[in-house]
């Protein structure tokens, strides 16, 4: 059965609603645009699209990552291979500056306009910040890309510190509604994470803030987190999808369907209409080759090319080749100061 709101079809109130005039989808309604059938994915799909080309444009952020820290991290993020609670292979190594420099210089020859430092850890010591600030100053004298970071939770100081930096986005995920938190990280709050986002947002610099989906949530907490995201007004929502890592907690859950993955990238953009929607972790794994066009045109216009943190991406060739085939033009460096 196709899903009702006060009697009339969801797509019908998401067209007149969201598309119409720009109010995204609430909590409730999100929720029913997840329960929709897969007999309207392709209907559902073209409205999201036609969201995303009314209120973002035809043009796809393109950015790369590097791990400035990798493994070793004292958190327990359930699905996380970095932790050092866990079994998992990854083990702590640390990047020198000019390993970061070179990585910036291949990610701006892909066409990417952003360049995103990430460090497994609770949240930066005086040695990461250090290391940062070599690090920003070496990639802006070489490379004219921006530069983001994300190094988990921060002290107010440390939000200062880096706005003097000139880093202009950094990524503090929410991962789970409030709701679902406690089952994906213990060690810290659901309100610790909010209120880095929150001093991040405070500061000046752009907040990317997103979530992990398929970690065993129900749809009610999954349409929490699209709400939350909403309340919280980040400049991108980056939208990850588990990919099961050995030993970790998550590591025997099964990868979220095609269908659900695509659901759920129509719901976000119909929760967050003028939020840049960006492909993130997992979506070669959930969504493969057609999933990926078919996310692209259901609301997605952002993409993290090459390879995540732990695991492997895509060829960035086959990204940008498919956005030159769907006429998506690479957003330019001068249009995100």
């Amino acid at each position: 059965m196709t899903a009702q709101v006060t009697g009339t079809d969801i797509l019908d109130v998401a067209r007149e609603q969201v598309l119409g005039r720009g109010v995204p989808l609430t909590e409730e309604q999100v929720l029913e645009v997840l329960r929709t059938g897969d007999d309207r994915l392709q209907d559902l799909l073209a409205l999201a699209h036609e969201v995303r080309m009314t209120y973002q444009g035809p043009a796809v952020e393109v950015e790369g990552i590097v791990s400035l820290k990798t493994g070793g991290c004292p958190e327990d993020c359930h699905f996380c291979s970095q932790s050092g609670q866990f079994t998992s292979p990854v083990r702590s190594v640390w990047l020198n500056i000019p390993e970061l420099v070179r990585a910036a210089k291949q990610t701006a020859a892909t066409g990417a306009s952003e360049f995103c430092i990430v460090a497994a850890v609770r949240g930066p010591d005086a040695r990461l910040m250090e290391q940062m600030r070599e690090g920003v100053a070496a990639i802006r004298a070489a490379v004219d890309i921006q530069v983001a970071a994300s190094l988990g939770m921060l002290t107010q100081e440390q939000v200062d510190e880096l706005v003097d930096m000139g880093v202009h986005r950094y990524n503090h995920n929410l991962e789970a509604g409030r709701s679902y938190f406690p089952q994906v990280v213990t060690t810290h709050s659901f309100d610790e994470r909010l209120e880095t986002c929150r001093m991040v947002k405070e500061s000046g610099m752009e907040l990317c803030c997103g979530g992990l989906v398929g970690m065993g949530e129900t749809l009610e907490q999954r349409a929490e987190l699209a709400a939350q995201l909403g309340e919280l007004e980040p400049h991108e929502v980056p939208l990850n999808f588990l990919n099961p890592r050995p030993g970790t907690p998550f590591g025997d859950l099964e990868p979220m369907s095609t269908n659900d993955a695509l659901r759920t990238i129509a719901a976000f953009r119909l929760a967050l209409p003028r939020t840049i929607l960006r492909y993130a972790g997992g979506r070669e794994l959930t969504l493969g080759d057609l999933g990926t066009r078919d996310g692209l045109l259901g609301g997605i216009n952002a993409v993290i090319v090459g390879n995540y943190l732990t695991t492997l991406g895509r060829d960035p060739r086959e990204d940008l080749a498919l956005l030159d085939e769907l006429e998506m033009p690479i957003k330019a460096l001068n249009e995100t100061f």
